[in-house]
């Protein structure tokens, strides 16, 4: 889909069903909070992505955010091939809060994630 002046814009439905996909997902050290998606699409750092983000049984979040990470394939320490996505500023940090609470017991795991 292209918007007037050529600008791209990224639809991305996401389904995180499990504590434990949220928490390799999730990316606590932005300042908006983060998620990256597994996918063999190719992106740009900066593409601006509109997420439609289910998370574990929760209805369905529509959020705006930035590629701000990209996994390339074959990733050391088998990581996924992805992007990261930042959360934007409207999102008023509604999206992180809503992970956090999710992660509470999780978030102070030494575990792996898929970009760190």
């Amino acid at each position: 889909m292209k918007r007037p002046g050529g600008m791209k814009r990224n639809m991305i439905t996401l389904h995180i069903a499990s504590e434990q996909e949220l928490y390799a997902s999730y990316l606590p050290f932005l300042k908006h909070g983060g998620l990256f998606i597994k996918t063999d699409k190719k992106y740009q750092l900066g593409d601006e992505v509109f997420l439609l983000l289910t998370l574990l049984q929760e209805d369905k979040t529509p959020v705006a955010g930035k590629v701000v990470w990209i996994n390339p394939k074959g990733t050391a320490g088998n990581r996924p091939q992805g992007i990261a996505v930042h959360f934007g500023e409207l999102d008023n940090g509604k999206t992180r809060n809503k992970i956090e609470q999710l992660l509470a017991q999780l978030l102070r795991s030494e575990k792996p994630t898929y970009t760190m």
